[in-house]
């Protein structure tokens, strides 16, 4: 079994459950902090896809 090295923001405290995000091949693995045993996983393609979104603002009417 893969040991995956977990990440979480810079901007998340150590008391705030946040989304953490891994890599195991060109598989990305994403979970809540709280509710660790619950991963969804994506490609690296389409991860990059939503990145690129994510930084033109095309989400931000999620966050209000």
């Amino acid at each position: 079994m893969t040991t995956l090295d977990w990440q979480k923001s810079s901007f998340s405290s150590d008391q705030a459950n946040c989304l953490e995000i891994s890599r195991d091949g060109d598989t990305i693995l994403v979970r809540e902090s709280d509710d660790p045993d619950q991963v969804v996983t994506t490609t690296v393609a389409n991860l990059a896809v939503f990145l690129k979104g994510a930084k033109a603002g095309e989400f931000d009417h999620f966050a209000v």
